[in-house]
């Protein structure tokens, strides 16, 4: 009894367990003011896939991302342990699969036998790294973290559990996040994991690893007598009972459990153990894909998006580094929109353009940058967004001046004192700065009936704003406000100002 509840297949679901809990209560923590030491990230930076495609991209390795090694090193030696037993998006999809397919045992055999099909993920694998080698990053759209996380932040914790969050999250895109990760998981109602199966690159780059290890699962040729027993419960539909193929391996173990002869055993090779079947990929459909990556480049940088030329509406949050570079690094994992206290980091649609989709903006009727918050740096995986100090932001002590992400301007046909005569103090009340962005102006207006009064017209001064979109949050008129943030004037570009000095000239 004690050897069948202490079998590796019973503790690879422990750990499979333990991994997705753990992931879980890292996305739904909401208190971040005293989380130093803690690596609420945790899972983007063991990511081998992100790893790899920020090196790629922007020739640096953030050092957060060296822990990714904890991964890489053990399946150079056992194999692609990583999809059964840690990644909590494919311990989901292990659940689903079992919930949706209640099938035969005739049925499960035919199920879980490989199919060509498997292949698709080496495709996509390449493409997107050979995105990566001229700039733009695109792992996100497909790395199972980063979408698990994104969506996790941004869909599935603010309507489950919205009593953690301060204030009612809402966030832009949410119903197409929701609807395409529910059709990845209705997606195992056909293939079981399928997922991880078909579309997952780090998967894929997992396998290509694991073709160094040199501790696998193995058939005993002389001991196998053919039953299939071991296909049934088959996690990576790896053919166990005919030349494995270690690359779609999962090492779930159900097949050691399974057979009823013990014909298939966890290790070296052994004198009667089977060949093991390579990958199969057609090289040259490979290199084709590659190509077609790096054919995508100009593409990308032949429409008009938010890294060929500044956009108003695309405002990053504070310490985004240059947008060519920031798009070089970020992966769309949405924690920076999970750490924002105000709501106001929101998923980008087609604002930034293609290459932005998803990328962190902010939207200020939504939320706005909390004055003294330094969160989203700190919490960036890839250093998109560098961590920012207090100090550094608010342009206190040795720094001379604050962080600006943006300007503000007004619209005097809305705004109520200047288009209607009534008086609002509002935006200057909110303004975080000292002295104050905003100030007024005192002056007699006439009235309809002949009399006439004092009126304060708010005015802006651009060199002491800094962006942060307050005032715009919390302008009485709604619909379109009638003052509003722009990206012009952001700290991270010396382009995208509003006057240029000494000589400089404006290219995108």
């Amino acid at each position: 009894m004690w050897d069948k509840i202490l079998s590796l297949s019973n503790i690879r679901r422990l750990y499979g367990a333990f991994f997705f809990v753990l992931f879980i209560v890292l996305v739904a923590i909401t208190d971040f003011r005293h989380m130093k030491g803690y690596e609420i990230n945790l899972f983007l930076k063991i990511d081998p896939l992100i790893a790899l495609s920020t090196l790629l991209s922007s020739w640096t390795l953030y050092k957060g991302l060296a822990l990714s090694l904890v991964v890489i090193i053990p399946t150079l030696f056992i194999g692609r342990f990583f999809c059964s037993w840690v990644c909590p998006f494919g311990v989901l999809n292990q659940w689903v699969s079992r919930i949706l397919l209640r099938t035969k045992a005739a049925e499960d055999y035919r199920m879980n036998t490989y199919r060509r099909l498997y292949n698709l993920k080496y495709y996509i694998l390449s493409g997107l790294l050979g995105l990566a080698v001229l700039g733009p990053l695109q792992v996100g759209l497909f790395d199972p973290i980063s979408l698990f996380t994104r969506t996790a932040s941004t869909v599935l914790m603010p309507s489950a559990l919205p009593g953690l969050y301060p204030k009612r999250f809402i966030y832009h895109g949410a119903v197409l996040l929701g609807l395409l990760f529910l059709a990845i998981l209705f997606a195992n109602r056909f293939i079981q994991r399928f997922w991880c199966r078909v579309l997952c690159p780090l998967g894929a780059l997992l396998g290509l690893l694991s073709r160094f290890s040199l501790f696998r699962i193995w058939r005993d040729v002389q001991r196998c007598t053919d039953c299939m027993k071991c296909l049934r419960d088959c996690h990576g539909g790896c053919d166990p009972h005919r030349q494995i193929r270690y690359h779609e391996c999962h090492l779930c173990m159900n097949c050691i459990d399974d057979c009823p002869e013990g014909a298939i055993h966890f290790g070296l090779q052994r004198e009667n153990s089977s060949l093991q079947a390579p990958v199969e990929v057609n090289r040259r459909r490979l290199i084709e894909t590659a190509v077609l990556g790096l054919a995508l480049f100009p593409v990308l940088r032949g429409t008009v998006s938010a890294s060929t030329r500044s956009m108003p509406s695309v405002i990053r949050p504070p310490g985004s580094i240059r947008e060519k570079d920031f798009l070089r690094r970020c992966i769309k994992c949405g924690e920076c929109m999970r750490v924002c206290p105000t709501n106001g980091i929101q998923p980008a649609l087609l604002e930034a353009g293609f290459e932005g989709l998803w990328t962190p903006i902010l939207h200020n009727r939504v939320g706005y940058c909390e004055f003294e918050c330094v969160l989203c740096g700190h919490v960036c995986p890839t250093g998109a967004i560098r961590p920012l100090s207090v100090e550094e932001k608010t342009g206190r002590g040795e720094f001379k001046s604050p962080v600006k992400i943006g300007t503000a301007f007004y619209d005097r046909g809305r705004c109520l004192p200047w288009a209607m005569q009534i008086e609002c103090i509002v935006c200057e009340e909110v303004c975080p700065t000292s002295p104050k962005a905003i100030w007024f102006e005192v002056v007699e207006v006439k009235t309809r009936d002949g009399r006439t009064k004092p009126l304060k017209r708010p005015h802006l001064d651009p060199k002491i704003c800094i962006g942060c979109g307050i005032c715009e949050y919390r302008c009485p008129v709604q619909d379109r406000p009638a003052i509003r943030v722009s990206s012009i004037g952001e700290t991270r570009s010396k382009l995208n100002q509003m006057l240029l000095t000494g000589g400089e000239v404006r290219k995108f």
